[in-house]
């Protein structure tokens, strides 16, 4: 069974509502659950590319990119769950997990079911809850992985249009 049904939550995913790139994010994370992020894109077999600024480089540890200067290239996870599906992981923090999804590739329940089990599998991973807020909106989050429930679940009303 759907963690979602696109029908009711449709709205959460117009990027005209949310923004292209709603951020996507697990709070309270420390090396070690980046590390355990790292190591489930591996173990999944999600094609992944992971870059510093324009040059592609193999995966390296979590503790090595978290501890990088300030001056270094911007680093980048690109992980596609799907083919169709794409998120990039950002390594600002080590005390939050992020990462960025695009709306218009997250149409249709079958696209859904793809978000919400990528969703899914982090949370389990990593014991913590998953959250989607609208785009520069962070802490109002609409939709999460709820640990207790096991499933993403709404966390807000949808709007009235």
């Amino acid at each position: 069974m759907a963690d979602l049904l696109w029908d009711d939550v449709s709205c959460f995913f117009d990027p005209d509502l949310m923004g292209t790139l709603p951020d996507v994010r697990v709070p309270n994370t420390s090396v070690e659950d980046w590390q355990a992020v790292l190591d489930l894109v591996v173990e999944k077999g999600w094609k992944y590319r992971y870059s510093e600024g324009e040059t592609v480089l193999p995966l390296p540890r979590a503790e090595s990119v978290l501890s990088r200067s300030a001056d270094a290239e911007c680093p980048n996870l690109r992980v596609w769950p799907t083919a169709d599906v794409l998120a990039i992981f950002r390594f600002d923090a080590a005390d939050e997990v992020d990462f960025d999804v695009d709306l218009r590739e997250l149409q249709g329940q079958e696209r859904l079911d793809v978000f919400c089990g990528f969703l899914r599998e982090i949370g389990r991973r990593l014991g913590k809850p998953v959250l989607m807020d609208p785009e520069g909106d962070c802490g109002h989050p609409v939709l999460g992985f709820d640990i207790e429930a096991d499933r993403v679940v709404l966390l807000a009303d949808p709007p009235v249009r």
